[in-house]
């Protein structure tokens, strides 16, 4: 084999790499999209999750409230007052119920400040009344896949 040859065969020739950088920018422009879609796709997944831990969580508060496992006041028909008291528990018989861990990040606004309802509240009221939390719902102003928005679920 002859010095020139062997130079041929050791490299990639200019237009070889052009073709391979133009073929891996087609892909990447194609496949970008679909990335989008999935990281959208997994936070409203996230966010029906922890929509629904929340509201369970006020239901199990509602419950015990209800069957008289603490003490909580009239006016407040047997919502929590807050998020805060479902993290941080009641005293039952000297023993502290809680309902949740933590409260959860909004995946949608990155905050972990949630809209709340109390029980006098219009269902699509943007303005919590105070007094009771009967409802969550995120803060974003944002449309989901399905073309509803984040707000209404």
């Amino acid at each position: 084999m002859s010095r020139r040859t062997a130079a041929r065969l050791r490299g990639f020739s200019l237009v070889e790499l052009v073709v391979a950088m133009t073929l891996l920018m087609i892909l990447t422009a194609a496949a970008t999209p679909v990335v989008r879609v999935v990281i959208q796709r997994n936070k409203e997944r996230e966010l029906r999750r922890d929509l629904w831990m929340m509201r369970d969580a006020i239901d199990r508060y509602k419950d015990a409230a209800d069957r008289g496992a603490f003490q909580s006041k009239l006016d407040s028909q047997g919502y929590p007052p807050d998020l805060d008291t479902l993290v941080k528990g009641v005293d039952a018989n000297g023993k502290k119920m809680r309902f949740l861990r933590r409260v959860p990040v909004d995946p949608m606004t990155g905050k972990d400040e949630w809209g709340m309802r109390s029980i006098q509240d219009d269902p699509d009221s943007d303005s919590w009344g105070g007094g009771n939390v009967f409802d969550v719902y995120t803060k974003s102003e944002g449309t989901g896949l399905d073309g509803t928005k984040y707000k209404t679920w």
